[in-house]
């Protein structure tokens, strides 16, 4: 079936995102515009829905749910989605031509061949009377690829005047140009560690790092995160929850020093990473929950030679949800989304299950 799309030069597309800091799901209503071969874009609205503590707790129990369980979960989570984007819909006046979902991710284990990323496409696309995209990282997986990450080729054709892309999220992940293939993969955890060590402190998360600041570096504890055998991994490489309680939760919790001094320890740790990851000065483009978080990007700025630069509040806090819009769109173009010199696949591929209402 010939996509309606076809031979247009302009698409609405709302990409929906929901990361692994359970903060809430991202909405962003995009028009896409391909002008003499480029690719530009118009983020014309955006929202974030809070997830109210039953969905957090929902989401952040899910990987250990019962079979039954978690296929009750995906398809409610699917309802959920589906109804915010009706909501949202109806709010901004904006009525899409696609809707590209992520979902959820529960679990991320491509060394062992899966993933799953819950919230049914078929609901969504049902609820709301649009074609949705959604499970994008399968497709990658069968081609012996990570799944992961997938942003990269959203970095290469709608930020092509950054040498850097940084995402600081759950997880911190980096993508530049190298001898023209695009390189790109996880760095190291960020928000889903931090936000998990200002749970002790009775917040949700750091804001600004003012925990972080109060305590010292415990050099033993850097040294033994920064000793970790991902570290020393080449490329393609990424990162799921999975990793982080077997390594970096048990770590932390078998250290013997202060909550207040571990945190500290973590900026730290992060920050090397970073800095180990860009090798050269030119501009880094800075976005995620992280970027809000000034002793964070104090701490990268320590590291690195990049300049960095920290956007309008909006690209920030949407540009994954952004992407992922553009992913949909890829997608339904018959466009190759992929990018194997970032996932490790076999070669370049479009990814993503289509859904129709």
């Amino acid at each position: 079936m010939q996509s309606k799309f076809k031979n247009r030069d302009s698409y609405r597309v709302i990409g929906v995102m929901s990361g692994t800091s359970l903060d809430g799901l991202d909405l962003a209503a995009v028009e896409f515009q391909l002008t003499d071969g480029k690719w530009h874009f118009d983020l014309l609205h955006s929202d974030m829905i809070s997830y109210s503590d039953q969905w957090h707790q929902q989401l952040k129990q899910a990987p250990e749910l019962s079979g039954e369980e978690l296929t009750h979960l995906h398809f409610s989570y699917g309802k959920y989605i589906g109804e915010q984007l009706l909501n949202f819909m109806r709010n901004k006046n904006f009525a899409p031509d696609l809707i590209a979902s992520h979902g959820h991710t529960v679990f991320h284990q491509p060394e062992k061949g899966f993933t799953l990323q819950i919230g049914s496409g078929e609901v969504i696309a049902r609820l709301t009377g649009v074609k949705t995209v959604a499970d994008f990282r399968t497709g990658d997986m069968i081609l012996g690829g990570q799944g992961a990450p997938l942003v990269p080729i959203g970095d290469r054709l709608l930020f092509p005047d950054y040498d850097y892309c940084l995402n600081l999220g759950g997880f911190a992940n980096i993508s530049f140009e190298d001898y023209g293939k695009r390189r790109a993969y996880d760095v190291c955890p960020v928000n889903i560690v931090l936000n998990n060590l200002a749970e002790k402190f009775g917040k949700p998360f750091d804001k600004n790092g003012e925990f972080g600041r109060m305590g010292v570096v415990n050099r033993e504890l850097l040294q033994a995160l920064n000793s970790l055998d991902y570290y020393s991994k080449q490329g393609p490489k990424s990162l799921g929850r999975e990793w982080v309680e077997q390594n970096i939760f048990s770590l932390l919790d078998g250290f013997a020093t202060t909550e207040t001094d571990k945190l500290r320890t973590f900026y730290e740790h992060i920050s090397c990473q970073i800095g180990a990851s860009v090798s050269g000065t030119g501009k880094m483009l800075a976005t995620g929950g992280g970027a809000f978080n000034s002793f964070l990007i104090e701490r990268i700025k320590a590291y690195s030679s990049a300049e960095i630069v920290v956007p309008l509040r909006r690209i920030i806090e949407f540009k994954e949800a952004l992407i992922f819009a553009f992913l949909g769109l890829l997608r339904e173009l018959g466009q190759d989304n992929c990018l194997a010199s970032v996932t490790g696949a076999s070669h370049d591929s479009s990814s993503g299950v289509v859904f129709f209402p």
